[in-house]
């Protein structure tokens, strides 16, 4: 069942590392493409920040906020109770997408981005950044269970 983890978060990886090096590749930096009108668009833009730009620039914070995040979860998955599943699928999408925004920013010292939400005034942002959004979203939920269960008890 380890196994199935960590195919997952290479596969994750992949998977957002294949984007972006495809937006890079074939899509003109600030430019708008509709995938689904009135929806999503794809736009390529680089980030030197957070979401909004926050902390542009601050690379060093960067890189060390993104080692510690790394340790931590990999602990945090490696001491977690090998049944609690949900609990260890939220800690590899919360790994993937700190790996993969990683990548860019030792490789690049940016993050490429390029979703855009046509219909709310929202960061545009990346594969990366939707597993970490999962993967808070499934440790919020397993968190709720786990709760439940000791009420339950």
């Amino acid at each position: 069942m380890q196994l199935i983890y960590w195919l997952l978060f290479v596969v994750l990886v992949a998977g957002d590392q294949g984007l972006k090096y495809y937006v890079t590749n074939h899509i003109v930096p600030m430019t708008v493409h509709d995938f689904i009108p009135g929806l999503l668009s794809i736009t390529h833009i680089t980030n030197t920040g957070a979401a909004w730009s926050m902390l542009e620039g601050k690379m060093f914070f960067f890189y060390l906020v993104t080692i510690i995040a790394v340790v931590v979860l990999v602990y945090l998955f490696v001491k977690a109770d090998k049944k609690d599943y949900l609990y260890r699928f939220s800690l590899i999408f919360l790994l993937a997408g700190t790996i993969g925004n990683g990548i860019d920013r030792f490789t690049r010292r940016f993050v490429v981005d390029m979703f855009n939400l046509d219909f709310i005034n929202f960061p545009i942002f990346n594969l990366a950044d939707t597993y970490i959004t999962i993967g808070v979203i499934l440790i919020v939920v397993s968190l709720i269970i786990q709760v439940a269960g000791e009420k339950n008890n």
